[in-house]
């Protein structure tokens, strides 16, 4: 009976942990702040995503910065609230990558949005920071240097969350951080699928001239 009681009482901290990251990860960001300071639906500009590349094509840099952050901080915000108040029921460390993987599916496929959203790039790095911080920041830099020289925040994304799963193993993190940080790098991949293609023939869009 205690261990069934325990199963059960796991069951339903990793459910509640997946319906709280999911949620605030689906929190649209990007298409409150256009939707607020122009009026418009960003989905049905540039790129359609809500992400911060395609709001720069609306509101400038400034925009693209800030929205940035609010989708890296939604998936620390996800992640600490397992770590703080979940993780305490969790002795295998299960629910953080739980929260993780909600977080991101909720940022690209929003319930707010009929299930549409952003790339989950931001948002993917922001549930790395809170895991484990020192693999956020490299991979942050990595985008951010990619970015710089290429021109492309597409191949900066790619690049950067692909090099994850190496990080997170060579900071010897647990099995549920590698294997998270692996499925969510082909996850975001496979969002970029468009921009991959793009890029091979020579047509994606730089973020400057």
């Amino acid at each position: 009976m205690i261990a069934e009681s325990v199963l059960i009482n796991h069951i339903i901290t990793v459910i509640i942990t997946a319906v709280i990251a999911y949620l605030t990860g689906s929190i649209p960001t990007g298409y409150l702040i256009v939707k607020k300071l122009k009026g418009i639906d960003i989905r049905k500009t540039g790129s359609g995503s809500t992400g911060a590349t395609n709001v720069k094509r609306v509101l400038g840099t400034k925009w693209f910065f800030i929205v940035m952050f609010l989708d890296a901080l939604k998936g620390m915000i996800a992640v600490f609230i397992a770590l703080r108040f979940f993780n305490i029921f969790d002795w295998i460390g299960l629910t953080p990558v739980v929260a993780a993987i909600f977080a991101i599916i909720g940022h690209s496929k929003s319930v707010f949005l009929k299930f549409s959203g952003g790339k989950s790039v931001a948002t993917g790095v922001g549930t790395i920071f809170a895991l484990c911080w020192p693999v956020g920041l490299i991979i942050a830099l990595v985008w951010a240097i990619i970015t710089y020289f290429s021109k492309y925040v597409s191949l900066g994304s790619i690049v950067a969350i692909a090099m994850a799963p190496v990080w997170m193993v060579a900071f010897d993190q647990n099995y549920y951080y590698i294997a998270f940080s692996a499925l969510g790098a082909l996850y975001v991949i496979y969002m970029h699928k468009a921009n991959i293609k793009r890029l091979i023939d020579g047509n994606e869009n730089k973020v400057r001239k």
